[in-house]
């Protein structure tokens, strides 16, 4: 009698190759070994600098205006990085000479404002934001939906977006931010999308499309993600955990024009 072979068996190591995850790392003795020992403090360091990096304004600003995009530049009431650290409430509120910069832009409404924050990993921003821009902007295009401003904030935590985006009459706000560093990822970049921004919002009027980095989800892929949320919170004039990212279902090959009320 024939038997069915059952599936082939996997060993840690397969474990691994699959995952960033620190799975199977063996002892020696009661502690970790060496190399184990050597990758953790190393990740440790590299999570720690994407904190500390400089955030590169100039760069950025001169990337976007290679993309036809002229940036604003503002700052929260958080001043030094150190302060920004400690002070997670100063960094949703801008400073008054950023205030009365947007007050004095008089760009009108909007559709959306792109908002770039340095967060808590500006190692992630200098790396990735520009190339995601670039690949978001065709898909708003397609989608026919117009880009207002574009701002650069430093020491920006993600609700700085909601009274950026409300200065500047925005429909919608777009928040590309560094991400808290992991062991796996210390440069991963976070998009939150906010309809109707104003002070005071909370996290569950946000979406976001996280994870952006090397080894985690791709420019096109996020860019893809980011343009249909953009699109379906505009046109049912809401934005959080009334809308769900349906992007995937039915694979659709193109995110199509939708009149914006």
């Amino acid at each position: 009698m024939m038997k069915t072979p059952g599936p082939p068996t996997r060993s840690l190591a397969d474990l691994r190759e699959l995952t960033p995850a620190r799975v199977g790392l063996g002892r020696s003795g009661a502690s970790m070994t060496t190399d184990a020992l050597l990758a953790f403090t190393l990740d440790h360091a590299r999570a720690r600098d994407a904190v500390h990096t400089a955030f590169d304004v100039t760069t950025l600003a001169a990337g976007l205006a290679g993309l036809g995009l002229q940036a604003s530049q503002v700052s929260s009431q958080a001043g030094a990085r150190s302060n920004y650290l400690r002070r997670p409430d100063l960094g949703r509120m801008l400073d008054q000479a950023s205030r009365r910069g947007l007050a004095a832009l008089g760009g009108g409404a909007s559709e959306l404002a792109i908002v770039i924050g340095d967060g808590l990993s500006p190692a992630a921003v200098n790396i990735h934001a520009v190339e995601l821009v670039r690949h978001l902007g065709p898909r708003l295009a397609e989608a026919g939906i117009r880009v207002g401003n574009v701002v650069i904030a430093s020491g920006a935590r993600v609700a700085l977006g909601d009274e950026i985006g409300a200065a500047l009459g925005a429909r919608m706000v777009a928040m590309l931010i560094g991400e808290r560093p992991g062991l796996s990822a210390p440069d991963s970049l976070g998009v939150y999308l906010t309809f109707a921004p104003r002070i005071g919002l909370t996290d569950e009027k946000r979406n976001c499309v996280s994870n952006i980095h090397g080894a985690g989800l791709g420019y096109d892929e996020a860019a893809f993600k980011i343009a249909w949320l953009v699109r379906e919170g505009l046109k049912r004039h809401v934005t959080g955990v009334v809308l769900k990212d349906e992007s995937g279902t039915g694979s659709p090959p193109r995110i199509a024009a939708t009149p914006v009320p």
